[in-house]
């Protein structure tokens, strides 16, 4: 009995903060004129801005995915295949820009990618331009694929070496002693085996830089479809062309989190090996491993530039037409604490990140219960749910939720506390169901069965004997729910509309835009929070090692 009511409780609390504001502006979308009408869809691809705006987060949706794919596949392939030294510290190193929002890695690469910042000036110095060169496009298109890229191929890398460590390695040697070369191999045996992984990570990848608000505010490249919906959440009442694009963007990113799945969960993909043999990695020897150290070294420093640039914009007292910082201070990291501004909103974060990860680890635990303890009716309805917020866009939630709770003792513009709550909470659950799950299979279900034989209450046993088991899982569950709620950017900026209650990153975004001492104050607050955000990986690595990867996956 007491399953049962949990269980509906979860669906209740789904229902009402997931379903309803999404299904609320889906029938908002086809509604005019006080009936059922598409006359905002066609508008929304008649109107040159929005159809603009549409055309552009595709092509940067695909541009983004293309070339995380172009450097995902040769680093899951190199990782996966060859011995070398270093290959631990360097795999752990492609992961670092995990650990920094783009739109924070956008302040400092401005200064770099600018007409007279670090890049251009070095070149011209060195004599390799004459001319500046302008790296952002004009409009900042290429400066948000870069950053997007950056951000972003660690995701693709992670669901392309663990598709290629599944794949049983007799089906490659077959191919070869057939006669097949390397190209043909990869193009006949190894893709297609990894494909439902590589599409995985694809689909990820698609959906984040389609739907990526902070870093297009950042370099002000306005004409994308999360900026027109930014944009839209002021007149929200008067202006319902936000609901539409809003379907837009929530059809096409289910579709794709659909499609991932059946992509993953098929059985046209499957090995037909009785046994699957472990892969021989094969040493790449001096001659192999320079080339390999080369390319891992390029992409290595590449990505982590954002974050150089941001620590070296965090203590320049001067900056300005030079290739580095003329001098130095650390005066903004005392600003971070004294400022009005950021004080309050570290306050804010740290009081919204630790209710959000008290509720999730509470529901987190009663859904990775129920999947992996009990046989109740409508477990595989419940998986599919606890899964769905990692398939719709912060941006999406967001929207919903001003659209549906405005005029009610919800509504945002009064006080966004409790639904900024709420929509951290829905957001980070995946992470907490996966990692206590996670937890649940590996531990034996006998433990319990014996305490529960001797007397014992199932919730005397869950706390005496399944908690400390499964403990180590928790802690790494809710560590990474609290550090992304620290730095969730699309609900912090949609939600929060008066200062007193910006969180941290909406402090960012809101100095950045302040003449003087602005952006030095907000990029020491972004070193702080990339600080804060890889000690969070590092913990949760620590406490559940190479499941870690699993968290990140759709």
């Amino acid at each position: 009995m007491k399953i049962k009511i949990a269980f509906f409780l979860i669906i209740l609390v789904f229902a009402v903060f997931f379903f309803y504001p999404l299904g609320y502006v889906f029938t908002k979308s086809f509604y005019f004129s006080g009936g059922f009408s598409a006359v905002f869809f066609k508008y929304m691809f008649t109107n040159p801005i929005l159809r603009e705006s549409i055309t552009n987060s595709f092509i940067l949706g695909i541009t983004v995915t293309l070339i995380t794919a172009c450097l995902a596949i040769p680093l899951g392939l190199i990782i996966s295949r060859y011995k070398f030294r270093g290959k631990g510290l360097l795999s752990g190193l492609m992961l670092l820009p995990m650990i920094m929002p783009p739109f924070v890695g956008a302040i400092g690469m401005r200064q770099m990618l600018s007409r007279f910042g670090s890049i251009n000036l070095l070149l011209m110095k060195t004599g390799l331009l004459k001319q500046p060169v302008d790296w952002l496009g004009g409009s900042g298109f290429w400066g948000v694929v870069l950053m997007e890229v950056l951000h972003l191929y660690p995701l693709m890398f992670l669901n392309v070496s663990t598709a290629l460590a599944n794949i049983d390695p007799s089906l490659e040697e077959a191919g070869m002693n057939l006669g097949a070369n390397r190209r043909r191999l990869f193009n006949t045996v190894t893709f297609p085996l990894m494909i439902p992984g590589f599409f995985a990570g694809a689909s990820l990848v698609f959906i984040w830089a389609f739907t990526d608000l902070g870093t297009p505010l950042i370099f002000e490249y306005t004409r994308l479809v999360p900026v027109q919906i930014f944009n839209m959440v002021t007149d929200i009442g008067e202006n319902p062309m936000g609901f539409a694009l809003v379907v837009l963007v929530l059809l096409m990113t289910v579709t794709l989190f659909w499609v991932s799945r059946r992509f993953a969960g098929g059985e046209g993909y499957a090995m037909m090996a009785k046994g699957q043999v472990s892969r021989v990695e094969k040493d790449a020897g001096l001659a192999g491993a320079i080339p390999i150290y080369v390319f891992l070294g390029g992409v290595i420093f590449i990505s982590v530039l954002p974050h150089i640039s941001v620590l070296l914009t965090s203590i320049s007292k001067e900056w300005f037409m030079t290739v580095l910082p003329s001098e130095t201070t650390f005066k903004y990291y005392g600003l971070v604490f004294r400022h009005p501004l950021t004080v309050s909103s570290i306050r804010n974060s740290l009081f919204l990140s630790s209710i959000s990860t008290v509720l999730d680890v509470g529901l987190g635990l009663m859904i990775a219960y129920l999947l992996a303890r009990t046989s109740i009716k409508g477990k595989g309805l419940l998986d599919a749910f606890t899964m769905l917020p990692l398939a719709v866009p912060g941006l999406v939630l967001a929207f919903g939720y001003v659209a549906s709770f405005s005029g009610g003792i919800l509504d945002p513009r009064n006080n966004p506390f409790p639904l900024l709550i709420i929509a951290y909470t829905m957001r980070r659950i995946p992470y907490v169901v996966r990692a206590a799950y996670a937890g649940f299979q590996q531990t034996s279900a006998a433990f319990e069965e014996a305490s529960q034989n001797l007397g014992a209450t199932a919730f005397y046993t869950f706390r005496r004997i399944t908690a400390p088991l499964i403990s180590a899982n928790i802690i790494a569950g809710a560590v990474l729910a609290f550090s992304f709620a620290m730095l969730e950017v699309s609900d912090s900026i949609i939600l929060a509309m008066k200062e007193q209650f910006y969180p941290v990153t909406k402090a960012i975004y809101t100095l950045v835009g302040r003449i003087a001492d602005g952006p030095y104050i907000a990029s020491a607050m972004g070193i702080l929070g990339m600080a804060l955000l890889a000690v969070s990986l590092l913990i949760s690595n620590k406490f559940i090692g190479k499941k870690m990867g699993e968290l990140f996956r759709i």
